[in-house]
């Protein structure tokens, strides 16, 4: 089965404040059918990247089987890991870059990997802010959430 997965994540201009995130699924049935699903939730206490990378799990773990999927993202940090092989020298380094630096958000990018699994997986980067329509479903989804009771708290500790 093929998916289109659209996501944003939305931290609402300040990465100690309100956020959220909104993944949208669309998938044809095999009557030819299109189906959208919508994931959204809402967080505090939180960066613009870890957003981001919860918006893509969300999308890849809500699906219940192997399926190709194109994953529409405005987040180049979550694209080019993949497109430009970071992940892979991330990993090859002991999750260190650059100098030595620890790669932030390791948690994330393990359960990413772990969700990312049992798909074929292409990253399509989506320029934000540019009227591309899916991004704005997405946009205006995050914004939603952010403004909504469902929070987590989500203490990002910059040591690890």
């Amino acid at each position: 089965m093929k998916v289109k997965i659209y996501t944003d994540g939305a931290a609402r201009g300040n990465p100690n404040g309100p956020g959220g995130y909104g993944t949208i699924l669309e998938y044809t049935d095999s009557k030819g059918e299109l189906h959208t699903k919508e994931l959204s939730q809402g967080y505090r206490q939180t960066t613009n990247n870890r957003m981001e990378l919860m918006a893509v799990i969300a999308g890849l773990e809500a699906l219940n089987r192997s399926c190709e999927v194109e994953l529409y993202s405005d987040s180049q940090y979550v694209v080019n890991a993949f497109n430009q092989h970071w992940v892979d020298g991330w990993i090859k380094k002991g999750w260190k870059r650059g100098r030595n630096e620890p790669v932030k958000n390791i948690d994330l990018w393990k359960r990413l990997l772990e969700a990312k699994k049992p798909h074929k997986v292409t990253f399509i980067w989506v320029k934000g802010h540019d009227g591309h329509p899916q991004n704005e479903r997405c946009d205006t989804l995050a914004t939603t959430a952010a403004d909504g009771e469902e929070l987590i708290d989500d203490h990002v500790d910059d040591a690890h």
